[in-house]
């Protein structure tokens, strides 16, 4: 919240006698933060952690054909992604809470256990019910590791020179989520599926190694929660909060992943989900009001307008971005014809440009001090991107689509970790970890929600276009053979080779509908950059992190 130049005022001054009798305050030693290469070597772990995290959010799509294979299990193909997600959404606010009270260099590293430990299970697993349950434990460590990695930032970087951290590893993670099908493919088709999951137990041991050895906190872990019993401790977790959040998110989630698809909207079972979603987390706010500082997110720290408005912005910039993650590759595949492996390769303009954009735009924050001017720029930038991307036809030649791809993905960066970046300028130091993991959770909320309101948009203006324009082709024929080039053209040739062109002219119209999805989220970040405020990040350079 905004303070005036009047609140740091005392309403009384201490006379002379007041002053002996206390003595001067002693002066506070200067925070000294990693510098060289322990910072160098520092980063590095984290944007490994946070690559691993983003990598098997999207890594296990192009696997789940080799899976099913094995385990004769298509009725679980959801499961493997929505089981990830499911946990990494509902605990995301947990482990804010935990990181803002107990040792977070400690809390970090149990995260990286847990997400091994899913990890391993995923890539022994002997049936498709324990594939589940690794992608759920994997899951629940991914979410304690994103809050995790920026919180460490927090840490370890003072504020003022925290933007170009913040931007790297935030490009780390929209990389990784962009390059799990590329990664995925490779892997799938030249070892096993399963090394989509051994991957990632040599990178997240390097990881714990590096953060076991050196980060310390600067200044050190709060001395406030060390002398408080156990009973104290899980009373700081918000119990009563947590087991309502957990099972309302679920509840939301699940309802998103079966909506349109294995149920209709209108069915019985979701319409039941939405609403135990909306009565569980209308609980859940009585009991923020009702705990307030034992709360999971204490009221205080949401009303700030700051808050508000990071949490509005980082919701809308991911709602964009993961429906064009999802699109694009179908696009790539469907009407251009190519694997899923050249479909990565040809992803590469948008994900070259949200590395080159975000490092740009942390050095630029670093030297004029104000992060809300970019949030402009990444409206602007990934609107007019957005809405280019939605005139792609058939025959677009690669000029467009590189184009496109990589102005929207110059907006993407700009704007990546402005949003945290917000939270950490307004918030106290104690209260960060708890913004900060307010906002990741926004972020997968908005993805999340918006990918399947474009899968459903493109779903029925498919069946729609398919059935008007092309009567004498059951649109089963193009919904059951996929996406993939080779599977959906064998389809077509199969019932009337002639038929191929209009259909893929039907599917690229679908596409477009589903675009502008995108297009509306990525111009709805104006809300969030409109309601931010302009704190610059040097006014704590000498107050701490």
């Amino acid at each position: 919240m905004n303070n005036s130049p009047t609140d740091s005022i005392p309403t009384s001054v201490p006379g002379p006698s007041a002053e002996k009798a206390d003595g001067p305050a002693d002066p506070q030693p200067p925070i000294e933060y990693p510098t060289g290469l322990t910072l160098g070597l520092i980063s590095m772990a984290l944007m490994l952690a946070q690559f691993l995290t983003a990598l098997d959010n999207t890594i296990v799509a192009v696997a789940i054909p080799k899976i099913t294979d094995q385990f004769h299990s298509l009725d679980d193909v959801g499961w493997y992604g929505s089981a990830y997600l499911l946990t990494g959404a509902s605990f995301q606010l947990f482990f804010g809470r935990l990181y803002s009270f107990l040792p977070q260099k400690w809390v970090y590293i149990i995260a990286i256990a847990i997400f091994e430990v899913g990890s391993l299970i995923c890539a022994v697993a002997p049936s498709s019910t324990a594939l589940i349950l690794g992608r759920a434990i994997a899951g629940l460590g991914g979410s304690g590791i994103g809050s995790g990695c920026l919180i460490i930032v927090a840490k370890a970087v003072p504020l003022e020179r925290r933007s170009i951290f913040m931007g790297l590893i935030g490009a780390i993670y929209w990389v990784g989520s962009v390059a799990g099908p590329l990664i995925g493919g490779a892997l799938t088709e030249r070892a096993s599926w399963r090394w989509c999951f051994y991957i990632n137990l040599p990178l997240g041991a390097v990881t714990v190694i590096i953060i076991v050895l050196f980060f310390q906190v600067p200044g050190g872990d709060s001395d406030e929660f060390k002398n408080l019993s156990f009973m104290d401790r899980v009373q700081k977790c918000d119990p009563w909060g947590t087991s309502i959040f957990i099972p309302g998110v679920i509840c939301l989630l699940l309802a998103l992943q079966w909506g349109g698809t294995k149920y209709p909207w209108h069915d019985g079972r979701i319409i039941a989900l939405l609403v135990l979603f909306g009565v569980l987390m209308l609980l859940f706010a009585g009991i923020q009001i009702w705990k307030q500082e034992n709360a999971t997110v204490p009221p205080r720290i949401i009303k700030q307008r700051g808050v508000l408005a990071a949490t509005a912005f980082a919701f809308a910039l991911s709602g964009s971005f993961f429906t064009f993650v999802y699109l694009l590759p179908i696009y790539f595949q469907a009407i251009k014809g190519v694997s899923p492996i050249a479909s990565g390769v040809d992803n590469l303009p948008m994900v070259l440009a949200i590395v080159v954009s975000s490092l740009l735009v942390g050095g630029l924050i670093t030297v004029v001090g104000y992060y809300t001017p970019f949030m402009y720029v990444a409206t602007i930038l990934m609107a007019v991107g957005a809405g280019l991307l939605s005139t792609l036809t058939v025959d677009a030649s690669s000029a467009h689509w590189i184009g496109y791809q990589a102005l929207y993905g110059l907006g993407v960066g700009a704007g990546i970790q402005q949003a945290l970046m917000a939270v950490q300028a307004v918030l106290k130091p104690e209260d960060v970890a708890t913004g900060t993991s307010l906002v990741l959770f926004m972020q997968i909320l908005g993805g999340t929600i918006f990918v399947s309101v474009s899968q459903n948009v493109l779903r029925s203006k498919l069946i729609s276009g398919l059935t008007s324009r092309i009567p004498t082709l059951s649109p089963s024929v193009v919904l059951n053979a996929g996406a993939g080039a080779a599977s959906l053209r064998n389809a077509i040739n199969a019932v009337d080779s002639t038929l191929l062109p209009r259909v893929l002219e039907v599917y690229d119209d679908a596409l477009v509908s589903a675009y502008y999805v995108a297009v509306a989220m990525a111009a709805l970040c104006i809300v969030g950059s409109v309601g931010s405020e302009w704190k610059s990040v040097k006014r704590k350079k000498d107050e701490g992190p």
